[in-house]
């Protein structure tokens, strides 16, 4: 054990010491505490160390909220008050433009998304001797937090989970494990139970049961989901589009959230009259358009396609066409973007490696980049700069509060 001054915090949040042999990470720490710490290991060039006691909390340290913080690998920042952490988040995305030489980039003031907004998480289960324990693993370790409450998700979610419990201790052996997706739809719950369990009636009669107790709007289970029961079809409205997503199809963490990502896209689309809204996902961006706008939505997944071509063909929407094409390994060409006045693209976590370049080389005046992870979003950001675009503005959006997690969406125009 040694005593330690935290410095700074680090990219993934934990405080950073040093000694005489360099930097020490300590988690749940922040600066100006004086800790008592013990090493527990190295990563990369530094050393890792354990919380063992606070000597001297240092003036940004503030109570966190919630009971399960520090067990619980959810959150890793509700003990740092709000003007540091905002500071803290905002120097992660600086650092992710510096190290690709975008220091010189504006960026606009973070928008927040409050607690209690998340509509979807995915949870781990697993049945022990002392019961079935449901929640998010800690910090580094596949050990399961018990979560009896959670200051991040909407209390529908909350709500619910003591009787996903009370069915997975039924249906899950001993030492048998299981992932839970739940998603707050405007129709009600959508909940996945992700698990390889054999079907039988008694099985489907208590699945149906626990459907109608919960007033679920749709139970799904299995590694890849089988629809279970459809009481109400699980519906999420963009612009007037209502949308049935797949039990597995991708929504913005929070309403919120989407409401700012979608405001910020239709300023970078601006007056644009055609429109090519890449990894379109079910819809987000392609319906937030305006109606007349001619829109080619892309998306590699066929069943997040198929909800979005539903939506289109519901609402009438007959400007949008929708494409399933997997842009990683087969990227639009030059050609295929000349005609477009902006594109739209909003990548998984990866980026868009391949795609940028392309865009770069493509002289479309406009594009709008949507990213979860400033790092990939730089190494894009990097090839259309490159390429001639000029970056005007990034905005934050802190969808996901107290973690390292931050949103984004840039605005690029041409020359």
């Amino acid at each position: 054990m040694t005593e330690l001054t935290i410095d700074t915090l680090g990219g993934r949040g934990d405080g950073v010491a040093h000694d005489d042999a360099g930097p020490i990470y300590v988690p749940l720490t922040v600066p100006a505490d004086r800790v008592e710490a013990t090493i527990t290991g190295r990563r990369g060039d530094a050393r890792v160390a354990r919380l063992d006691k606070v000597l001297r909390p240092g003036p940004a340290r503030v109570e966190p909220p919630c009971p399960h913080f520090g067990q619980c690998g959810g959150c890793a920042m509700q003990h740092l008050a709000t003007e540091t952490y905002g500071e803290w988040k905002l120097d992660i995305l600086r650092q992710a433009l510096a190290r690709r030489g975008l220091d010189n980039v504006p960026i606009r003031d973070m928008i927040a998304v409050p607690p209690a907004s998340r509509r979807r998480a995915r949870f781990s289960a697993r049945h022990t001797r002392h019961g079935l324990h449901l929640g998010f693993n800690a910090p580094g370790s596949h050990d399961i937090v018990n979560l009896q409450t959670c200051h991040i998700l909407v209390p529908a979610i909350v709500a619910v989970l003591d009787d996903v419990r009370a069915l997975l201790s039924e249906l899950l052996p001993g030492g048998g494990k299981a992932d839970v997706q739940i998603t707050e739809t405007e129709t009600g719950l959508d909940l996945w139970l992700v698990v390889n369990l054999r079907r039988n009636a008694q099985t489907d009669m208590r699945l149906a049961e626990f459907a109608q107790s919960l007033d679920l709007a749709r139970l799904s289970m299995g590694l890849r989901p089988d629809v279970v029961m459809v009481r109400r079809a699980p519906r999420v409205t963009f612009n007037g589009v209502a949308v049935t997503p797949p039990p597995d199809g991708f929504l913005q963490a929070s309403l919120a959230g989407e409401r700012a990502l979608v405001d910020l896209v239709r300023q970078g689309v601006g007056g644009a009259a055609k429109v090519a809204d890449l990894f379109a996902g079910v819809g987000t961006f392609s319906f937030a358009l305006d109606a007349d706008v001619e829109v080619l939505a892309v998306e590699g997944a066929e069943d997040q396609a198929q909800a979005l071509t539903e939506g289109r063909n519901g609402a009438r929407r007959t400007r949008i066409e929708v494409q399933v094409r997997d842009l990683e390994r087969r990227h639009l060409s030059v050609d295929e973007l000349r005609s477009f006045e902006a594109v739209v693209f909003d990548p998984p976590r990866i980026g868009a490696r391949n795609q940028t370049p392309v865009l770069a080389a493509s002289g479309v005046a406009k594009v709008v980049a949507v990213s979860c992870n400033p790092s990939t979003f730089a190494r894009d950001a990097r090839a259309l700069v490159d390429g001639g675009y000029h970056l005007t503005a990034v905005t934050p959006v802190d969808q996901f509060p107290w973690s390292r997690h931050l949103e984004l969406v840039a605005h690029f125009q041409r020359g």
